[in-house]
């Protein structure tokens, strides 16, 4: 079975809180509302951490253009869940 990768499980759900517990934004005890997890990569993209500043050329999109910061994705192993999200209804449970 050459080239699979072993994936581990991903305890991670959209809309969970979680602190970060490792790395550049552990310092300052940062937590956030989990967006969006990469399963295959073991990564999500958290709100308020792990900020990145893009530089954005001129469109429509961004009709200025200029330095834009987003979130980038951050491993799962950097990661505690606080308060979980209940029944994927968006209500949380301590």
């Amino acid at each position: 079975m050459a080239g699979t990768k072993k994936r581990g499980k991903v305890h991670l759900k959209r809309g969970d809180v979680v602190e970060v517990i490792a790395g550049d934004d552990s310092a300052g005890n940062k937590s956030g509302k989990v967006m969006r997890v990469f399963r295959d990569k073991n990564r999500a993209i958290v709100e308020g951490v792990n900020l990145v500043k893009k530089h954005m050329k001129k469109s429509q999109d961004y009709p200025q253009g200029g330095i834009v910061e987003k979130e980038a994705p951050i491993h799962i192993s950097n990661l505690r869940v606080v308060t979980r999200v209940a029944g994927g209804r968006g209500e949380a449970e301590a």
